[in-house]
């Protein structure tokens, strides 16, 4: 499984980088995205994003 941050819906309001136990979260173009190499699959920044911007795929 992966987790993708949706750009059009990311509000980039860092909660869900703050979050993240690996770090694997950072900004690029404008949205946050998730570097899927550092990424452990936890699940926390989906829960943290309130703005529905994250998926598992």
């Amino acid at each position: 499984m992966a987790y993708v941050i949706n750009a059009d819906e990311c509000q980039s309001c860092g909660a869900c980088k703050s979050d993240c136990p690996t770090s694997c979260i950072s900004m690029q173009d404008g949205s946050y995205a998730i570097d899927a190499s550092v990424c452990v699959d936890c699940g926390t920044c989906l829960n943290s994003c309130g703005f529905g911007a994250i998926s598992a795929e």
